[in-house]
C-alpha cells in the first residue's frame, strides 16, 4: 500500500523490487496497490505513461485516501481498498498461483488470505509491522484501547491462521503468527534492506557536493519525525556535547509531524542540530555518506524491531548508535560490533556514546567497517531477497 512506484521520489522500494526480482527468476507477477500515493496523501494518475511497460503489471485499486498517518479517515480508507481489492478478486479468481501481501494494513491483508484459502493456493503475509500493538504506542486507555483496536487485532489473527508462509523484517515478525496458530509454518527473515548499487550510486554522484568542515564530526538520523522516533532527546545530547566543547554536529534528513516542535527545541536550546528536510535518496545516501556516525533513534515504547533506514545506516560504513530497545537488534549491533546501544531517552548516554565516538576516529573505522560488511551480507536486496524466492518456488 505504501510502495514507491514508476518516478515517485517517496515510499518503500520492497515490493517495487521483490516485483522485478521475481519475474526475472521467471515469475509473471501483478503488483496490486493503492491508486493513493501514501508518502504525498495524494491521488496517483494512474494514467501515467512511467505505471506502463514494466516488466510486471500494476494493478491499482481504488482508495478515498486520507491526510494523517493515524486517523479515522486512514481506517476507512484501507476498509474501502479492503472492499475494492476483493472485487478485483473475485473479476481475476484463476488467475494466481500464490498472493503474497504485506501486513498491515490488516484488513487488506485478511483480504488476501480468504481469497487464497478459498482458490486453495499459497498466502505468504510479509510482516513489516504489528497493528494493533503499535497503535497502543499512541493511545493505550485500558478497556477503550481494547474496544477500538479489536478489529485489528481480529483481522491478524485471521491472516495469521491462514497464511502458508511467513516473511518478516525481523525475527520477532516473522514469529508472530505463531502466537495465533497450532500449526507450524514455513518462515523466513528477510530485513526491509536496500539496493547497495543504488545507495553508492547516490554516493559517486552527490558526495562531492557536499560541504564539511574540517574536525566536525556529523551524527545523522535520516527518517520520520513523529511520535516513535525521539528526536527531542538526540537533540539534547547534541546541545551537551556542545556544552562541553565537543565538535558534534547533528543533521537531521526528514520531515513529519513533529518537525515545528523538534525546531523549538533546538532553537531553545541553543543545539548544534541541522534539519535539513526530506531528501530524494540518492541525496540522502551522500549525506550518510559524509557523516561519521548514524543514529537509530526511537522511544522507549516503540515497537519497532529493525526500521527500514537500518540497511542505509549500515551501507554508509559508519557506526550506529541504537536506542531501540528491541532484543533481536540491540543483540545484532552488539554481536555484530558495528555500533552501540544506548538506553532510550536517557540525554546522559546518548551524549557520553556520542562523545566517545567523536573522539576516537579509529573506533569509527573499525564499527563502520563491520557496518558495511553486515550490509553487502544481510541487507543487499538482490542477496536478501532470493529467499523470499526460495520460500514461494516451495509453497507454489
Amino acid at each position: 500500500m505504501g510502495v514507491k512506484l514508476g518516478d515517485e521520489t517517496r515510499g518503500y522500494t520492497r515490493f517495487r523490487f521483490l516485483s522485478e526480482l521475481l519475474v526475472r527468476e521467471g515469475f509473471s507477477v501483478d503488483l496490486i496497490t493503492s491508486s493513493f500515493q501514501h508518502w504525498d496523501k495524494a491521488p496517483r494518475d494512474t494514467s501515467r505513461e512511467c505505471y506502463r511497460n514494466l516488466p510486471y503489471s500494476i494493478v491499482f485499486i481504488d482508495e478515498p485516501g486520507y491526510k494523517k498517518n493515524l486517523d479515522l479517515a486512514r481506517i476507512r480508507s484501507h476498509a474501502v481498498a479492503a472492499k475494492n481489492l476483493r472485487t478485483h478478486f473475485a473479476q481475476h479468481g484463476e488467475d494466481y498461483a500464490l498472493v503474497y501481501a504485506e501486513i498491515p494494513p490488516n484488513d487488506v491483508a485478511r483480504v488476501c488470505a480468504e481469497y487464497a484459502s478459498e482458490h486453495g493456493i499459497p498466502f505468504v503475509a510479509d510482516i513489516n509491522d504489528l497493528w494493533p500493538e503499535a497503535m497502543r504506542m499512541v493511545v493505550d486507555v485500558p478497556i477503550v484501547s481494547d474496544i477500538a483496536f479489536h478489529p485489528f487485532a481480529r483481522d491478524a489473527k485471521r491472516v495469521y491462521t491462514l497464511l502458508s508462509g511467513a516473511v518478516g523484517t525481523s525475527d520477532e515478525y516473522a514469529m508472530r503468527p505463531a502466537q495465533d496458530r497450532k500449526e507450524p509454518y514455513p518462515k523466513a527473515t528477510v530485513y526491509v534492506g536496500n539496493v547497495l548499487s543504488e545507495f553508492d550510486g547516490g554516493v559517486a554522484a552527490y558526495r562531492s557536493g557536499i560541504s564539511k568542515p574540517d574536525g566536525e564530526v556529523w551524527v545523522t538520523y535520516a527518517g520520520t519525525l513523529g511520535a516513535s522516533y525521539d528526536l527531542a532527546t538526540l537533540i539534547e545530547a547534541a546541545a551537551a556535547c556542545a556544552a562541553k566543547a565537543v565538535p558534534v554536529r547533528v543533521k537531521i534528513l526528514g520531515d513529519g509531524p513533529d518537525r515545528e516542535k523538534l525546531e523549538e527545541i533546538a532553537a531553545r536550546l541553543a543545539a548544534p542540530v541541522d534539519f535539513l528536510g526530506y531528501m530524494d535518496y540518492p541525496h540522502m545516501a551522500a549525506y550518510l555518506a559524509a557523516s561519521d556516525v548514524t543514529v537509530n533513534s526511537l522511544v522507549k515504547s516503540a515497537v519497532q524491531s529493525i526500521v527500514t533506514k537500518i540497511g542505509d545506516y549500515l551501507a554508509s560504513g559508519h557506526p550506529l548508535i541504537n536506542t531501540g530497545t528491541s532484543p533481536e537488534f540491540r543483540n545484532l549491533v552488539s554481536e555484530g560490533g558495528f555500533g552501540v546501544n544506548v538506553e532510550a531517552e536517557n540525554t546522559a548516554a546518548l551524549a557520553e556514546a556520542i562523545e566517545k565516538l567523536a573522539g576516537n576516529p579509529s573506533l569509527r573505522k573499525i564499527m563502520g567497517a563491520r557496518a558495511r560488511a553486515v550490509a553487502e551480507s544481510e541487507f543487499d536486496q538482490p542477496r536478501s531477497y532470493m529467499r523470499i524466492v526460495d520460500l514461494i518456488r516451495k509453497l507454489i
